[in-house]
């Protein structure tokens, strides 16, 4: 059952339509955290998204029930996405949210459907599903209870320890069925965090959300994504968050390199030339033939967190869960 907010007001002279939704109630909510942003009320017709088959991807279906994300991380892969709804990939990404209100009810009579076969799904493969409206809309308790009555495995990564909210669906979708949480924490470093993620909780936050779901028993990881050369991929910078990953119990620490797709590269170039001036010159030379560093810089970052984890930390007997969960799945978030 959809909950919605208290104290939000329709706003009838913005009312539109969306491509592939058609007519949208838009709300909006006074505070201090949504200011300017307003919320796009859909009505999806299916939630299980097929991953293109030449995609890199180990997984082959997602739920996305969010369009847009207020965490407004100036390197987000996933801005392009708006475009197909008539917005743009800059300040509308974060402040015009696509809220599929009907999720919860569609996935369950999709995964009930004969034809499905029960494959992984994968969420916060494109936008945060935890990001900090789901506080409000609570859409994740109802996916999660469709997961769990169907048994079907999947895995979910975010930035957000709301998640935690959620734990004890969690561990019974565990005991059911193969299942992994990931945190994705790029850095521990205050300046880099603040200035490349300015609405996202906390990174030492997120690492306690990483130790809490280990005493659950959840399969657990860490991504350090983006590593972006000459803001979070110095040594110590990276050291410190293996570490600190490695004591709260993660069973995976990745480190990938960022890469400027489309109007991402717009928006990412556009901040560092206000915020980082002095490696304009640098990212123009690394991203100068396409989206992705070059190679042997790629392995470069991926090797910082491969060099400083040397493997997860061993836990003790007491310290050591029951492991329930699939392999963690790598992403690009």
């Amino acid at each position: 059952m959809f909950v919605r907010w208290e104290a939000l007001t329709e706003d009838a002279s913005v009312q539109r339509s969306l491509p592939g939704y058609g007519d949208v109630v838009i709300r909006h909510f006074d505070a201090p955290e949504a200011l300017d942003m307003r919320f796009y009320e859909v009505r999806a017709r299916s939630v299980l998204n097929r991953v293109p088959a030449a995609s890199r991807m180990p997984f082959r279906w997602t739920i996305n029930p969010y369009r847009g994300c207020g965490h407004a991380c100036v390197y987000c892969f996933a801005r392009p996405t708006h475009n197909y709804l008539g917005f743009d990939a800059g300040r509308d990404f974060e402040r015009e949210i696509v809220v599929k209100v009907n999720a919860p009810e569609v996935l369950r009579a999709e995964l009930a459907r004969p034809s499905w076969a029960r494959e992984h799904v994968a969420l916060g493969t494109n936008t945060d599903p935890y990001q900090w409206v789901e506080g409000r809309y609570r859409l994740m308790i109802g996916i999660w209870e469709a997961l769990r009555d169907a048994a079907n495995p999947c895995s979910v990564l975010t930035k957000s320890p709301l998640l935690l909210r959620d734990l004890d669906l969690m561990v019974e979708i565990a005991a059911r069925t193969e299942f992994s949480a990931s945190l994705s924490i790029p850095t521990l470093d205050e300046r880099a965090w603040r200035a490349t993620e300015p609405h996202t909780p906390h990174p030492r936050a997120r690492l306690e959300a990483v130790a809490e779901l280990t005493r659950a028993g959840i399969r657990t990881g860490v991504f350090i994504a983006p590593l972006m050369p000459g803001v979070n991929d110095a040594p110590h910078q990276v050291e410190t968050l293996v570490e600190a990953a490695r004591e709260a119990g993660a069973q995976s620490i990745n480190g990938i390199a960022l890469h400027l797709r489309g109007e991402v590269r717009e928006v990412f170039m556009g901040w560092l030339r206000e915020a980082r001036p002095e490696l304009v010159g640098r990212y123009e030379a690394l991203y100068r033939r396409g989206a992705y560093a070059p190679a042997a810089e790629r392995e470069r970052l991926a090797a910082l967190a491969r060099g400083s984890a040397r493997g997860p930390r061993l836990l003790t007997p007491r310290e050591r869960p029951t492991p329930r969960g699939a392999p963690l799945q790598p992403t690009l978030f």
